[in-house]
């Protein structure tokens, strides 16, 4: 395998390994967002209106607030969250604008619209059936966004998953997977049909599962508008009807066995389509190809169609595409560069390099990863499982704890030092607490069980900075190991982390809920159900998306109805008096979010603290 080693971190300089990401925002291709002006109905009937603060703006700038070009606020708004509620809304069509800092921004309220939540209604995908005579529906699955029109404001791409859809352990035939593409901005008007951009059918020759399509929603030439890669193969339609490869080929596995529906065989494409379009851009042959089967671990196509996928800005200024095989044995990552017109290889990490430097990285690798600037240098390293790759694609650290299925990037709520919480399948190591430079073990609390899930967050205002925990016991632990809560009382979760009230404490998504950690009862209390909704992935329970899409700094939720014919994004209503920049201008949370739908999905994270220590 041709290993590709180009010039990285022209910006490179020397700095403390404990510091914390120093990306070069005069030089880096970030997103330019907009306002993010939402307008939601609250249950008192009043009006919430919410926008952005943009990294470029100071804590004070003044803001006004109008309704139909009338202001509403007497003085401006230089204090507080960037939140405001219209106590005497009015009957009818309304359009909010906040006007103020870098730019304005307006969004338009129905005498219709729903309390708490955006409607989409979906373009729903009629069933099919199976060459074996098994009849499936569709379901509202993972989702992503972008900014395709250089708007400044996000579109949704959501994937449609087929009801026989498959994890790589199982044989058995899948139905097709579809990608859509939704215009957020034609909701504001809650009364207008939404708008479905396009839709690219994936074909036969794609199986259907979580470890099959990794989708990347970035701009990664820096125009200003969103592209969309993923893996391809024979008979994949984009969204102008252009097929590619060979529509006549099936390669699904039609034997009466463990490879029964299984595709096995055929070429692997990797394509770039145009995220306001969905016409394809260019297609290339995957890397790495299947080559020898066993090499991944068995024999019959469970673990060679292990993919991850990722966007790292790895020479501190593009953003490149990361396309990854392979984590319980030989692990391959491949990095890419689009710069409009060609997709260019950047690296290539391969376990089975004929040099023999990385070897004992294979099996290291989690069903997620984390992507941030780990050391301090302004370019991003891969956090893959128990490994982490140097911007440069040679390995930084392995710790040798193997394969887990979920990690969490932890930020010191002090020196702003980036740490690792991770937790592994093996029925030994349990779960480790790490520096994201050195792989250094803080603390570690080995298990005899299957750690299947860990979380992180500030949940506590009693204890500074995040708290820790694991299925492995019922403790949760300070970043020193310490246990600071005993025996949690009743339900609590491992799930997906959310801002969602006022304060700076994070609360936990988990099974269609909002929950909020109690610490006086040491408890879990729910404090939202989203009714007729349906979160994805069986006991995953994860929201088709979750994160700060508009609106201020806390986040949204992303679900589908339990009858896949709408999408909800429920948007907080709980007023604050903290002002943030908006989230999405953190770099490693917003490589998070397009990582989000990577294999077992997690919650994004950013790499500054947020927390009760903010306050102090």
């Amino acid at each position: 395998m041709v290993r590709y080693f180009l010039l990285l971190c022209m910006s490179y300089w020397l700095v403390s390994i404990q510091a914390q990401p120093n990306y070069n925002m005069h030089q880096i291709h970030r997103e330019k967002l907009g306002r993010g002006v939402v307008a939601i109905k609250n249950a008192n009937g009043e009006v919430c209106v919410s926008w952005r603060l943009l990294l470029e703006e100071a804590a004070n700038t003044p803001f006004d607030v109008f309704r139909n070009g009338v202001k509403l606020n007497t003085r401006p708004l230089i204090a507080g969250g960037t939140f405001f509620v219209d106590s005497h809304p009015i009957e009818g069509h309304a359009v909010y604008e906040v006007r103020g800092g870098s730019v304005n921004g307006s969004w338009e309220l129905a005498a219709d619209a729903p309390e708490n939540y955006i409607s989409i209604p979906l373009d729903k995908p009629q069933g099919g059936e199976t060459p074996d005579g098994r009849h499936y529906e569709y379901t509202a699955n993972d989702a992503s966004i972008g900014d395709v029109d250089g708007d400044g404001e996000y579109e949704i791409f959501l994937k449609w998953e087929p009801t026989n859809a498959h994890d790589n352990s199982h044989a058995g035939y899948t139905g097709n997977v579809l990608i859509d593409c939704y215009r957020l901005g034609c909701q504001r008007n809650q009364g207008e049909k939404s708008e479905r951009l396009w839709r690219i059918d994936l074909g036969k020759n794609i199986r259907a599962g979580a470890h099959y399509t990794q989708f990347m929603v970035y701009d990664f030439d820096g125009d200003g508008r969103a592209e969309l890669m993923m893996k391809t193969a024979d008979g994949t339609i984009d969204g102008k009807g252009t097929v590619i490869g060979d529509p006549t080929q099936d390669w699904r596995n039609k034997e009466r066995s463990n490879r029964r529906g299984r595709i096995l065989d055929g070429p692997e494409y990797l394509s770039v389509f145009n995220g306001l379009t969905g016409e394809v851009m260019q297609t290339i042959d995957h890397l790495p190809p299947r080559g020898d089967m066993k090499s991944w671990g068995d024999d019959y196509g469970n673990r060679v169609d292990r993919f991850l996928a990722a966007v790292a800005f790895l020479d501190g200024i593009h953003a490149s595409a990361v396309f990854c095989r392979g984590y319980y044995t030989r692990t391959v990552i491949a990095a890419w560069n689009w710069n409009g017109k060609e997709l260019t290889p950047h690296w290539l990490f391969d376990t089975n390099d004929a040099s023999g430097s990385w070897q004992s990285y294979a099996g290291q690798g989690n069903h997620n990863l984390r992507i941030a600037d780990v050391d301090g240098d302004g370019c991003d390293e891969i956090t893959y499982g128990s490994m982490c790759i140097d911007h440069d694609g040679r390995g930084l650290y392995n710790t040798g704890f193997g394969h887990g299925d979920a990690i969490h990037l932890v930020p010191s709520s002090t020196d702003g030092s980036l740490f690792i919480w991770d937790c592994h399948e093996n029925k030994r190591d349990g779960v480790d607490f790490r520096n994201a430079a050195t792989g250094e073990i803080i603390f570690q609390n080995p298990s005899p069980m299957d750690v299947g899930r860990c979380m992180a967050a500030d949940i506590d205002p009693t204890n500074p900075g995040y708290e820790l925990w694991s299925v492995a016991d019922p403790h949760i632990y300070n970043i020193r190991g310490e246990i600071v809560r005993d025996h949690v009382n009743g339900h609590s979760t491992c799930n997906f982390g959310i801002w969602w009230d006022g304060d700076l404490l994070r609360e936990l998504l988990d099974h269609e809920s909002i929950l909020k950690y109690n610490w006086q009862e040491n408890c879990f209390d729910k404090m939202i159900t989203f009714d007729d909704c349906r979160f994805n992935n069986s006991t995953k329970s994860n929201p088709c998306l979750s994160a700060d899409i508009l609106g201020d700094w806390r986040e949204e939720v992303v679900t589908r109805t339990n009858d896949s014919r709408e999408l909800r994004i429920y948007v907080t209503t709980h007023p604050t008096t903290h002002r943030l920049t908006c989230l999405e201008e953190d770099i490693p949370y917003r490589l998070s979010v397009a990582s989000e739908n990577t294999g077992y999905n997690q919650p994004p994270e950013p790499a500054k603290y947020i927390g009760e220590s903010n306050s102090e």
